[in-house]
Formats: C-alpha cells, sequence, structure tokens
C-alpha cells in the first residue's frame, strides 16, 4: 500500500479529494420506475457492475481544506494516458480501496489542470491543482 494515490505508475498526493464519492448514483443501484396506464408504478432496481464516477480534484487551501497540487509532469503522464482510447487502469487510493478505471469525458476534459501561479515559460515542476474524471469499469 502506498502513502499516494496511484492512477497506474502516475503517483499523486494523498489529499486528492474525491468529491462525487457520495453524490447522487454514487450507490452503483440502477432505478428505473415506469408508470402504467392505470397510474400504478413498476419500480425496477438492480446492483450496477460499474458506472460510479470518481472525480478527484485538487483544493485550493481556505483554511478548513488543505489543498493538492500536482507537478506539470504528472499532468502531462496523466493526459497520456487519458489520451488512449478505452484504455482501462488501476487506480488505488492510500486506504488500500482499489478500482478498475478509465478516463471519462461527458463533463468536460478526462484531465483539467490550473496553474498555482502563471510561469513563463513553464517547467514540468510547476504546480497545477488538477479535475480527474474517472469511471469505474
Amino acid at each position: 500500500m502506498s502513502d499516494n494515490i496511484l492512477i497506474d505508475d502516475v503517483a499523486l498526493p494523498p489529499d486528492l479529494q474525491w468529491i462525487d464519492e457520495f453524490a447522487d448514483g454514487s450507490d452503483l443501484i440502477g432505478q428505473v420506475i415506469t408508470p402504467t396506464i392505470t397510474g400504478a408504478l413498476i419500480v425496477q432496481a438492480n446492483a450496477q457492475q460499474a458506472g460510479r464516477r470518481i472525480t478527484l480534484q485538487g483544493r485550493a487551501d481556505d483554511g478548513t481544506s488543505g489543498f493538492a497540487a500536482i507537478t506539470r509532469a504528472q499532468v502531462n503522464a496523466l493526459r497520456a494516458k487519458a489520451a488512449v482510447p478505452g484504455a482501462t487502469y488501476t487506480l488505488e487510493f492510500s486506504d488500500g480501496r482499489t478500482f478498475n478505471v478509465l478516463f471519462r469525458r461527458d463533463e468536460g476534459a478526462p484531465v483539467e489542470a490550473a496553474p498555482l501561479k502563471i510561469i513563463d515559460p513553464p517547467d514540468d515542476a510547476d504546480l497545477y491543482y488538477p479535475t480527474i474524471r474517472l469511471l469505474q469499469v
């Protein structure tokens, strides 16, 4: 078990926040509600095998939470992985939880990064606040 969050071989800080861990639909129970002609409801619910959203995000230090920044080199390594269509990776949290994931694109770029400060020219050691969008498969 690592002290970092790992996406395949890319080590990330353990204080990245999983911002949608407890969001609607995160319990992987699918449900379809269908009204009948008589007005009765047919409710179908099943456990889903996959599809849980995992969005990891660094947040600015606001006094109530820490921040997680990654280097430009880490951003580029994640973007290279996200550029491989259909590729799946192992996501491992520092507490030992492990998921098979792929990068998702339905809510924006799979990897976004905002610089802590603008530096020109950029260097691989420059720090960025990331947003990493994954989907459990």
